[in-house]
């Protein structure tokens, strides 16, 4: 998404959003014990995560996600419903951002990938943490990209 300060760009953008992008929207922050053991603040919300709800009339409910709904931005948690006029009982919908992940579902392979690679490094007191460099042969320098395209042998001359 790009970065806008307009609200009406905002909403626009969060509303026409793809679903890859939607989906990091749908981050929630974790628990501090999980940030802990993780290193890392904030992970998109998952089916089969606990979480405990932070913000709002139910604050301090704690349940299991039952259901993610990325078009509406909502996330469903087990226990939490109200029953309508006509008697019917419908599950109450929350904001990820209003909720703390207390325990991963990590069932998914992708997303034990995920917690790997978001991993920091360990560090020293006093310093922050910093990624692995990329290797040298990986990144290749302008100058030198440029001189290989203009050799006879990258033409396919003789």
């Amino acid at each position: 998404m790009q970065r806008t300060k307009n609200p009406r760009k905002q909403r626009k953008m969060l509303f026409n959003a793809s679903a890859h992008v939607r989906h990091r929207v749908m981050s929630a922050p974790l628990s501090p014990e999980l940030l802990a053991k993780n290193g890392i603040k904030t992970l998109p919300v998952r089916k089969g995560d606990s979480v405990r709800i932070t913000r709002g009339d139910h604050k301090g409910f704690e349940g299991k996600v039952s259901k993610v709904d990325l078009k509406h931005y909502s996330v469903n948690l087990e226990g939490l419903t109200r029953e309508k006029v006509d008697g019917n009982t419908v599950f109450l919908a929350v904001h990820p951002s209003k909720i703390m992940i207390r325990n991963l579902n990590l069932d998914d392979k992708v997303r034990k990938a995920t917690l790997e690679r978001k991993k920091p490094l360990i560090k020293k007191k006093g310093e922050k943490a910093k990624k692995p460099a990329k290797k040298a042969a990986e990144v290749k320098k302008p100058a030198e990209a440029v001189a290989a395209k203009e050799t006879p042998e990258a033409e396919g001359g003789t």
